[in-house]
């Protein structure tokens, strides 16, 4: 990994385990408050932990899909809400700065160190509106869903369809696609509301809340930002990985690192507890060894099929390649929704190996049984999944989203 212009100490990876405490305290207050707390937040970005993932010259750290999974795995072992929030931040900034212009980015970046970004989008969304204005600027409407850590960001993403006028009855059609003419908007804070409405089980503090527009200007100045542009500003590969798989690697990140983290609280559990009407300790149960092995294998199986695609995606992309091939996009996507599935049935597994000590609010697997479903609900790692993905293994034509480009 670069080495960034900073005074950090360490790799992103050293300084998550430096800052372990903080992330677990933080994540413990982020159930409460549904969101990160503001203390935790400023720790996280003190440390650079948003923004490793930008180039080198944005102030980054300038690092590899593998690099990034390392990072998110290990924040989120700990606790998974502060890695969502992570994943997010650090994912947006660096498909921002990927899809501006470079003058732009140092303006964005360099101006404001601290900068983090969001962007969501999906079951709930409110169909927006946007009308292009004389002197080029956009004025848009909408309510976006999914806008994850939206409470410390500075801006966020939200997808809108076109319109002629604020007073057309529908949206411009694209012909070719069959569907409405959409663009991505990069919105400041300024410009936007937060809706309150992340009240759920897995991934409780992440923040998710809706943004809301009610007829914001979105300057020219800013009309042009996207989360990916072709050629790519920056050398490193991960800037030519198309948003559907960039997407999901990292949400695999997470989704390893509960995994991970929940398998380290049953083994130290294991040692201690006395189940009833026993006269030793849970690990002595052979019940409790087989499901250990079993779901010890399953998220380490997960991660080196995750770990070993994305390898080959950036292998393709150093040999010169301008983005990953449809054969090994597919690979990859795989691995990301095994991953995330695979790991749900391994905490499944050990939190109820436990017994009741993993359902008590008050233990570390009851919350990871929440995260470990929130994560694999995600729908760029869901299982719905495995059927697109096995029709293309059975000779089925990719979509745009398998294709690569």
């Amino acid at each position: 990994m670069a080495v960034a212009s900073t005074t950090l100490e360490g790799t992103a990876l050293e300084r998550v385990h430096k800052l372990t405490q903080v992330i677990r305290e933080g994540g413990d207050e982020a159930q409460k408050l549904r969101r990160l707390p503001d203390e935790t937040v400023n720790i996280l970005i003190d440390e650079g932990i948003f923004r490793f993932t930008l180039p080198p010259e944005l102030g980054g750290e300038d690092a590899s899909s593998m690099e990034t999974i390392e990072v998110l795995e290990a924040i989120s072992a700990i606790d998974a809400s502060v890695g969502w929030n992570v994943m997010i931040g650090s994912e947006i900034n660096a498909m921002a700065a990927g899809g501006m212009d470079k003058d732009l980015a140092k303006e964005v970046y360099l101006d404001n160190p601290r900068v983090i970004m969001c962007g969501g989008g999906g079951p709930g969304t409110i169909p927006g509106k946007a009308v292009e204005q004389p002197n080029g600027d956009y004025k848009i409407w909408g309510q976006t869903t999914f806008q994850s850590g939206c409470h410390q960001v500075e801006w966020a993403f939200m997808s809108c369809p076109i319109y002629e006028s604020e007073d057309a009855e529908g949206p411009i059609m694209d012909e070719a696609m069959g569907m409405p003419k959409m663009k991505m908007f990069f919105v400041n804070k300024s410009k936007f509301e937060i809706v309150d409405t992340w009240d759920v089980a897995g991934l409780r503090g992440s923040g998710s809340h809706d943004v809301k527009c009610d007829g914001a200007i979105i300057e020219k100045k800013w009309r042009d930002v996207e989360l990916v542009s072709l050629p790519a500003h920056y050398p490193n590969p991960v800037f030519r990985i198309p948003v559907p798989l960039r997407l999901s690697y990292n949400k695999a990140a997470v989704a390893l690192g509960v995994g991970r983290g929940a398998l380290d609280v049953f083994e130290d559990l294991a040692q201690n507890k006395v189940p009833m009407l026993s006269s030793g300790t849970l690990r002595e149960r052979p019940v409790a060894q087989y499901r250990t092995g079993e779901a010890e294998a399953t998220v380490q199986a997960a991660r080196a099929f995750v770990m070993e695609s994305m390898r080959e995606v950036e292998d393709e992309l150093h040999a010169g390649a301008e983005h990953p091939s449809a054969e090994i996009t597919k690979k990859a996507r795989l691995a990301c929704t095994f991953a995330a599935n695979a790991c749900m049935h391994a905490v499944d597994l050990i939190h109820n190996t436990a017994g009741t000590t993993g359902a008590r609010m008050y233990s570390p697997l009851e919350r990871k049984l929440r995260d470990a479903h929130g994560c694999a609900s995600h729908r760029w790692v869901a299982h719905p999944l495995y059927e697109t993905i096995g029709k293309l293994y059975l000779g089925h034509e990719p979509d745009f989203e398998f294709q690569g480009a």
